[in-house]
């Protein structure tokens, strides 16, 4: 038993009593001469020795025991060790034929309630009993507050993460507050690998026509949309603002996510929404950075037109493909090729091929990064007809060879840059 294992009220539930003495007419006199019930106790059983003692207050799960000192077999201090280590949560009342100092000092050290010595005195026994039923009573009463007060909290998780990582976002947290707050969250210790924003524009219009009850409804709707899309994959989601949804993820959804947070949403809830999730490979307080850049990025997606951000889209989700050219992709989207050059040139200030180029090289680091497949491979997967397209490619964008930034753990002199 690791402590008291059943909380006792005195209103309810009398406190078990074991009575140790090798004396039968002491064990007697004892049980006879209180009004247990009235103490709001009971005695369920009685030991002539040290090891039938540490048995019976096993066995019947007892509050409270009575020692006699000098019992055969295994004397009271000896009984009091075993059992704390056995029932930690018992306490002793120590009754002795011996007025002994270093008895008395040692029943100290341990810990022992009262010490009485015989022959015991009714009122004497009577008064440390109360006494010690107080102080059982009072921790009882500690253990149902601190109970009570774990429940409350453990209820309250999903709103403590929230409000947590919205002071996190604002750069209001330490890192010896952030790794406590995180573990006291039961949250991963370590930075979240994607942070990102949703952005519901709609909703912070000043003129908007929809109810703060409708409005609420449509953002709870999107949290649950933005849930499902990520899985049982560890992550926060918090609101900051009239119509934004913070994202911190501790495993990797994939760079498509964006793209597929914009379309359920606005499938599903015919709402207009902009997404911007980005990998975050720095420290746990370089987070916000990342979350404001994110933000950033999210309140520039409002300058890009609706054919350059489906566009974009598409050549996030479609850049392995060989046969993705401008041409194609301008036919797809019912436009000539020489106007979505011009468009893409002018909104995102790059080129079609640029775009495609940046996200093949973005895909094929993370493979670098995390998987060990030959490079010819990994050149095929995100694209590229040979190996050395791909790496001439690469090592344009990156600064260093596919090989090289493999050898290095990921570390590259450039970077792929956001699409």
């Amino acid at each position: 038993m690791d402590d008291i294992k059943t909380p006792v009220n005195a209103a309810d539930t009398l406190y078990r009593v074991l009575i140790a003495d090798d004396e039968p007419i002491i064990r007697e006199g004892i049980r006879e001469a209180m009004d247990w019930a009235a103490l709001g106790m009971q005695v369920v059983g009685e030991a002539e020795d040290g090891e039938e003692a540490l048995e019976r207050a096993v066995e019947l799960n007892v509050h409270v025991v009575l020692v006699d000192m000098n019992m055969p077999f295994l004397n009271g201090i000896g009984l009091i060790r075993a059992l704390q280590e056995q029932c930690p949560g018992v306490r002793y009342l120590i009754i002795s034929g011996h007025d002994e100092f270093a008895y008395a000092q040692e029943a100290v050290r341990l810990g022992v309630e009262d010490y009485i010595l015989k022959p015991v005195q009714a009122e004497q026994l009577k008064a440390a009993l109360e006494r010690l039923r107080q102080r059982l009573d009072e921790e009882h009463q500690r253990t149902a507050y601190v109970r009570q007060a774990a429940q409350q909290i453990e209820r309250n998780i999903p709103l403590l993460r929230q409000r947590f990582c919205q002071e996190w976002m604002e750069g209001e947290l330490g890192e010896k507050n952030l790794t406590e707050q995180l573990a006291f969250l039961q949250l991963p210790s370590v930075s979240p690998v994607q942070v990102g924003v949703v952005r519901w524009p709609a909703a912070e219009a000043r003129q908007t026509i929809l109810r703060e009850n409708d409005r609420q409804l449509f953002l709870f709707a999107a949290e649950n949309m933005i849930t499902e899309l990520l899985e049982n994959r560890p992550h926060v989601l918090f609101r900051e603002g009239s119509g934004l949804i913070g994202i911190c993820l501790w495993q990797e959804a994939g760079e498509e996510i964006s793209s597929l947070l914009e379309q359920q949403i606005s499938a599903c809830l015919n709402i207009a929404v902009h997404a911007y999730v980005e990998s975050h490979t720095g420290t746990l307080e370089e987070v916000p950075e990342t979350y404001r850049h994110c933000r950033a990025q999210v309140y520039e997606e409002v300058k890009l037109s609706p054919l350059v951000r489906r566009a974009r889209q598409l050549i996030q989700e479609e850049y392995a493909e060989r046969e993705l050219t401008l041409e194609s992709l301008a036919s797809r989207l019912q436009v000539s090729a020489v106007y979505l050059s011009r468009v893409l040139k002018k909104e995102l200030n790059d080129s079609f091929v640029t775009l495609v180029t940046r996200a093949r090289i973005r895909k094929a680091a993370q493979l670098l990064d995390s998987t060990a497949l030959p490079i010819h491979t990994i050149a095929e997967r995100v694209g590229y007809d040979t190996q050395h397209y791909f790496s001439t490619a690469f090592k344009k964008t990156m600064g260093i060879s596919p090989a090289q930034y493999r050898k290095n753990g990921g570390t590259d002199n450039s970077s792929a840059g956001p699409m």
